[in-house]
């Protein structure tokens, strides 16, 4: 096979002949995580240590890579896995499967980020018809070697041959039903013998095979499964979901087996070194005595909190403390660990930087950094746009008659509002048609991702906060009520049963509220968040719990103001938006859209204008515009007082401000058969028709009207002069900025300017006063981004107007396409997410860092900002940062978001620079 090696060179360009591809854990750290991934790198950083970990070794992502590639896997690497197999065994002092003391294995998948549930790990690997002997000879316990054996084969079954998980379990429930129990740890060895002669049936009958007895061949076909899993459905929509680039590849970790099924003395839990939900330091997680680690996770058995343990264990239980302390002090940051207890010896499996609510998020950094663990620059890095964006939901209503009708583990904080459903395709089915929906299951597994996606909130019956439903919720910010047992959940009959016995069908509106746990039935009404009543002024640090988290953003916002370059204007149209934004913390007006201020009881004379015969009519229509069009910026002025206003010229096209064209047809056809007079509305109907175009997005409108509408442009220059000049003479401080929209050649806007400079100079001597408007023009077609250097002679700013600048570069209509096939588009991963919510670097991010840098290298003090949405986006903004702008505007309510990002922006550049 060594003529792959030149066909799949490793990433790092060696060929795989050259590449070590299996580490054990004493070889590893904690940054080694593009290689080993993050188990297996957390776990060779606790060898390290010196915590206990039971001895294993890792695959490297470089493996996976080399297999995804070739579908095959490196020629050297089952040589290598040998070498560190016989060491595994003779450290252990017996041999994988052996039949009298076998030594069992787990395999386990792990990426270099968190993919929770999204693939594939089996456990006991090594048990056969032979060594399950040995193992229950070894343990002193028959029950738990027949446990652990059909644990294999239905994980083995399911895991690495595709057999229907569910066959399984309806195996297993016969066989509880049989016995008359409930519970699986009360079935007997004699009833687990009988339940692994079945489940080896089904595996026979599904998979048209034996279950493998040789050990090697089954620890070789997990390896396997674990590689193949990477590219699974539900692996690559949780990728697409969480923006988890598809190349990594993950690695795989071959452990020696502790086992926590072993009786009552053994256990395996999870457990957290401050609670993923608020932030709090205490004692936070799960605990389940005689149970394997998937147990915990899966909700199967509810759990027992972590607290209880100290009363059932107090040795492991004070051990894991201080494990968990010496953990957060070394991560500094919470740390998300399990845990297996076999007969009173505590081990270590697993250990990384938890998942967590974004209000924790927000308490964290800011407790981390007065307990010195961190400092600024870093608590930023720890805190998101995206977090601080979900902060900003509104929340329940807490004076609202609610009908409560249970509580459960409040696992993932937000207030959702849908109707139940009761498995993941009806709950992506009615999301799609613009249903809100609350997705009900007694515990999730992971192939329920698609229906978590797509609904406001997740409520089950069984299960922690470490729960497969409330891992996954809380890494996606979505609400979540776990472990509220008092409901009934029937899935096969769609329904739900609360206490007193009212039954909730499929389709019923219930409310669940993550933050406190609490199921309603019915929609609760919502209030605005702290945190946006603390951006608006009405609400300040304090001392409740509220309070806490808003003085935890305020000072994660000082942090970032502190930090941040980029500065962060506002888009508004209006002196109420304007003055929100300010509260919000813009700092100008980015973008203010003309157009938005000639609809309303305005429309009336925008038609005048557009049935102008004469150019004394349009002279007339014109000067009825303009003082309404001054005191606007009048108002616009005084708020935003002292700081720079954007100012576009009208740029949509002029039909859109004349009535629907069927609807002026049917109102012309009926004043016709009605015979009555209707004149204005025929001129209207021919103006429509004349103005009509094929695609308007691409026709006339911006500068082109200014050029061929006859003093457009210059009534609004001149209401914006007039207007500066009114707030000068008040004593205010004015500071306009005249934005050209859609240029595409510098000599359209060397026309508009000459024009503009004129009407200037005529308010100015009208006046008496001394006017500086800034004149520049909007980037939004990719002939202008391709000549910036020209254009730059004439402007002395430019706005990348990215919204239209991703139309024209994809030649995508965004109303159209958003609705057509972006869906398909994003599930296929040709998208990871759209071009209209984050950035194309490569393509439209490619033509802005080209154009910036034109524009300053013919203007060097050129002023460079971006007024699309995506300047209010995380990811956009950090590039904006990265190619030089000067500021980014958005929607008010994403000021927040785009000052801290700007502020992480700064951080993470300074991190760069210092490397």
């Amino acid at each position: 096979m060594s003529e792959n090696k030149d066909l799949h060179p490793t990433t790092s360009g060696q060929s795989v002949e050259d590449v070590k591809f299996v580490y054990d854990f004493t070889e590893g750290n904690k940054d080694l995580k593009d290689l080993l991934g993050g188990k297996g790198a957390n776990l060779a950083e606790m060898t390290n240590l010196g915590l206990p970990v039971p001895p294993g070794f890792t695959i490297t992502t470089e493996a996976c890579k080399v297999y995804l590639a070739s579908g095959e896997e490196p020629p050297a690497l089952r040589d290598e896995v040998s070498a560190h197999l016989a060491a595994l065994e003779q450290k252990m002092g017996k041999k994988l499967g052996q039949p009298d003391n076998p030594l069992l294995v787990s395999v386990r998948s792990g990426a270099k980020f968190s993919m929770p549930g999204m693939m594939d790990t089996v456990l006991n690997i090594g048990l056969s018809d032979e060594s399950v002997q040995g193992l229950a000879q070894q343990a002193g316990d028959e029950r738990f070697a027949w446990d652990s054996y059909r644990r294999l084969i239905q994980m083995f079954g399911k895991t690495v041959l595709g057999v229907d998980g569910d066959l399984f379990e309806e195996a297993l429930d016969k066989a509880k039903a049989a016995k008359k129990v409930t519970v699986d740890t009360d079935l007997e060895a004699a009833d687990l013998k009988k339940l692994v002669t079945t489940f080896k049936k089904i595996v026979k009958k599904e998979a048209g095979r034996e279950f493998p007895q040789d050990p090697r061949e089954q620890m070789d076909l997990a390896i396997k499964a674990v590689f193949d899993s990477w590219n699974g459905e539900r692996a690559k929509l949780y990728r697409r979901q969480e923006r988890i680039p598809h190349d990594l590849g993950t690695a795989v970790n071959v452990c020696s087996m502790v086992f926590g099924n072993l009786g009552p003395d053994s256990g395996t839990g999870v457990a957290f070194t401050r609670d993923p939900a608020s932030g709090h330091q205490g004692v936070y997680g799960d605990y389940l005595q005689n149970a394997q680690g998937e147990d915990v996770v899966a909700g199967i058995r509810n759990t027992v909190p972590l607290a209880e343990l100290e009363k059932i264990d107090k040795k492991s239980y004070d051990q894991l403390m201080q494990i968990m302390e010496t953990l957060e002090n070394h991560y500094k940051d919470l740390c998300d660990i399990e845990f297996t207890i076999e007969r009173g010896q505590l081990w270590m499996l697993q250990t990384r930087v938890g998942k967590r609510t974004a209000g924790a998020a927000f308490r964290i950094a800011t407790q981390l950094v007065d307990q010195g663990l961190i400092d600024e620059t870093e608590a930023l890095q720890r805190v998101t746009g995206a977090q601080l964006a979900q902060l900003m939901f509104p929340r329940f209503d807490e004076q609202a008659k609610v009908e409560q009708v249970a509580r459960g583990i409040a696992a993932s904080p937000g207030a959702a509002v849908g109707k139940a459903v009761f498995d993941s395709y009806t709950a992506v089915k009615w999301s799609r048609s613009g249903e809100k929906v609350i997705l009900v299951r007694r515990e999730t597994n992971p192939d329920d991702l698609d229906g978590m996606i797509a609904a406001e909130g997740i409520l089950t019956s069984r299960g922690g906060k470490t729960s497969h439903a409330a891992v996954v919720a809380r890494g996606m910010g979505k609400t979540c009520v776990c472990g509220a047992e008092e409901l009934e959940v029937d899935t096969k009959r769609r329904r739900m049963t609360v206490p007193g016995g009212h039954v909730v069908e499929e389709g019923d509106v219930i409310s669940i509220d993550g933050s406190t746990g609490k199921v309603y039935l019915g929609e609760v009404p919502v209030v605005p968040s702290p945190v946006v009543e603390y951006f608006e002024g009405r609400m300040h640090p304090g001392a409740d719990d509220a309070d806490e988290l808003v003085e935890a953003v305020h000072r994660m916002m000082a942090f970032a103001d502190r930090k941040r370059r980029l500065r962060v204007r506002a888009n508004a149209d209006n002196a109420e938006d304007a003055l929100r934004a300010r509260r919000f913390g813009a700092q100008g007006i980015g973008l203010c859209r003309t157009e938005h201020m000639f609809l309303g009881d305005r429309r009336e004379l925008v038609e005048r204008l557009i049935l102008a015969d004469t150019e004394e009519e349009r002279e007339a229509s014109l000067k009825a515009l303009l003082p309404l069009q001054k005191q606007d910026f009048v108002e616009l002025f005084e708020a935003m007082d002292g700081l720079p206003v954007t100012i576009r010229l009208l740029d949509p096209p002029l039909h859109e401000f004349l009535p629907d064209i069927t609807e002026l047809s049917v109102r012309v056809a009926l004043a016709e058969a009605r015979q009555e007079p209707h004149e204005n509305e025929l001129r209207l109907l021919q103006a429509v028709h004349r103005l009509h175009e094929q695609n308007p997005m691409l026709g006339l409108r911006g500068v082109r009207l200014g050029l061929v509408v006859p003093g457009l442009f210059t009534m609004q220059v001149r209401a914006i002069a007039e207007a500066a000049a009114e707030r000068k003479a008040a004593k205010g401080d004015p500071r306009a900025e005249i934005m050209i929209p859609l240029v595409g050649t510098v000599q359209e806007l060397e026309i508009v300017r000459e024009e503009a400079d004129r009407v200037i100079a005529e308010v100015q001597d009208a006046t008496g006063t001394q006017l500086k408007l800034a004149i520049g023009t909007m980037i939004e077609l990719p002939r202008a981004a391709l000549t910036a250097g020209q254009i730059a002679e004439a402007a002395e700013f430019f706005s990348f107007g990215t919204n239209d600048l991703t139309q024209t570069v994809w030649g995508f209509s965004r109303d159209d396409v958003e609705a057509s096939f972006f869906t398909a588009y994003l599930e296929k991963g040709i998208f990871g997410v759209s071009p209209f919510e984050t950035i194309d670097k490569d393509g439209v991010g490619s033509l802005v860092k080209a154009a910036a840098q034109a524009g300053r290298a013919t203007r060097p003090d050129l002023k460079l900002g971006v007024c699309g949405e995506h300047g209010g986006d995380p990811e956009s903004v950090h590039f904006f940062h990265e190619v030089g702008l000067d500021y980014v505007s958005c929607s008010p309510f994403r000021i927040p978001v785009a000052r801290l990002e700007a502020g992480r922006a700064a951080c993470r550049s300074e991190g760069s620079d210092h490397r």
